[in-house]
């Protein structure tokens, strides 16, 4: 027995030492400074949008209520002149990550600074900001400023032509992750029947050139289809010696359609650039000629290697739980949206909704409907009627308002009536439930009513090519 735990030990040790050997071995640090020049940039070019189109004080300050994400109420947002200060100095910190200049101070700052204005307002969730927030905050730790910065010209013994593999790797997982669990989200009855990207296309039938195309039903089919396909195998496809080239051709054709299509902002461009990670680092890399050889990485304590291995471990392990988490949740999660935010659930449902709220004063026995429009903009509409959480945040926001003016005991009911994927109206939540009692945690809403409308295919495929369908796409600025 002594002797079989002994052998264990040994074998578990020595794998331990064989994925230190791996991850701490020097590669070309071209993909990292590739990445680092093309994320700067495109932030840039993200926070310039939100001065150009003017959209943060109507974003951010004009509305009399901003829904928060879980555990993050106390974050508020600054004044409209400083706000708009912020944005200025998110400006400057991406111009300074790509030039490499004060990198890790920059990458530091901007990751706090757009995580802040990401956390100020549920209502503009979009996965393509969360994954800004995880990729600048995995810049912090990788060496990108090691080559071609102006940090290395402030300090040249900074300066290296390597990084070790795990940081290259680490943001190769990160992109990796997105791809897989967004390809595994498609795989469900409603994507494999071509919807909702049948009502969104039949709504684009107007496009110049392709317009008359994409709403035909075949186009639905190819799209969804073709989308699924992508996100399960390009990763493979691209890590493959063979078929990179291949592959990459297909990410860029797949990502300028999609951005024409859905305008879905820079996300396009931000996949299409980061692609270059997943090359091999000894293959031709775009940027690879604007340095000479370098020193290679320096040494680091064996305890220092355990320590980085177990963060990296610690990280990637809860970024494969987190978008599972819907599995704890009850229902279909298109439906109920319990696990559906940071799962990499893209494009996925489509919700035409009307809620109606009103209040009750047990103590008068009056009861009345609540204007939304002196609670939340449309926007905020929008994205709130066909989300509960959303819902009995907006409820327990008009029952500490009504508290306040006199109404001690007062309850709040909502009646939202939902359409998913192009089902029949129903239900979303039970109109009897007083949400103003309800608490808001992670436990499973049993105030939520389960979707009991079957998908028929029949009747999609009926409506597919009317143009003139009023279907609402929560999604379309969505990756």
């Amino acid at each position: 027995m002594h002797h079989a735990a002994s052998n264990v030990r040994k074998q578990v040790g020595g794998s331990a030492a064989f994925i230190a050997q791996r991850a701490f071995a020097p590669v070309d640090i071209a993909p990292l400074v590739w990445f680092r020049v093309v994320f700067g940039g495109l932030m840039c070019i993200e926070i310039w949008r939100f001065f150009s189109n003017e959209l943060i004080v109507p974003f951010y300050v004009e509305p009399p209520f901003l829904f928060k994400f879980y555990g993050f109420g106390w974050v508020h947002p600054l004044p409209a002149a400083a706000l708009k200060l912020h944005f200025l100095v998110l400006a400057v910190l991406s111009q300074l990550m790509v030039l490499g200049l004060f990198y890790r101070l920059a990458a530091t700052l901007f990751f706090i600074g757009f995580t802040y204005v990401f956390l100020l307002e549920e209502a503009r969730y979009l996965n393509h900001f969360y994954l800004i927030c995880l990729l600048s905050f995995l810049l912090i730790f990788v060496p990108a400023h090691r080559a071609f910065s102006f940090d290395v010209l402030r300090r040249p013994a900074l300066r290296s032509g390597t990084c070790p593999a795990w940081a290259l790797w680490l943001l190769r997982s990160q992109l990796c992750i997105v791809f897989i669990f967004a390809g595994i989200a498609k795989i469900n009855g409603d994507w494999l029947h071509a919807e909702p990207l049948r009502m969104w296309l039949a709504k684009r039938a107007a496009m110049p050139v392709i317009g008359s195309y994409i709403a035909h039903e075949w186009a639905a089919w190819v799209f969804s289809y073709g989308g699924l396909f992508f996100d399960l195998f390009i990763v493979p496809l691209l890590l493959w010696r063979r078929t990179r080239w291949w592959a990459f051709f297909a990410v860029a054709l797949f990502n300028l359609i999609n951005g024409w299509i859905f305008q879905i902002g820079i996300f396009p461009w931000l996949t299409l650039g980061a692609t270059f990670i997943l090359f091999a680092p000894k293959l031709p890399h775009p940027i690879r000629s604007l340095w000479a050889s370098a020193v290679p990485v320096r040494e680091i304590t064996p305890r220092r290697k355990r320590a980085i291995l177990a963060l990296v471990g610690t990280y990637l392990a809860l970024q494969i739980c987190i978008p599972l988490r819907h599995w704890l949740y009850p229902g279909a999660v298109q439906w109920t949206e319990e696990g559906h935010r940071f799962s990499w659930r893209m494009k996925l449902r489509d919700k035409q909704s009307e809620l109606e709220i009103f209040a009750h004063d047990p103590e008068s026995g009056k009861t009345w409907p609540i204007d939304l429009t002196e609670q939340i903009n449309f926007e905020q509409y929008l994205a709130a009627s066909g989300q509960p959480d959303m819902i009995l945040q907006l409820c327990h926001h008009i029952a500490e308002d009504l508290r306040q003016k006199g109404h001690p005991k007062i309850q709040i009911r909502a009646r939202a009536s939902v359409s998913l994927n192009g089902r029949t109206e129903q239900l979303l939540i039970d109109p009897e439930v007083d949400l103003a009692a309800q608490p808001r945690t992670l436990w499973p809403a049993r105030w939520i009513k389960p979707l009991t409308v079957p998908f028929d295919s029949r009747r999609h495929s009926s409506n597919s090519n009317d143009p003139n369908a009023d279907a609402q796409d929560p999604d379309a600025i969505d990756p």
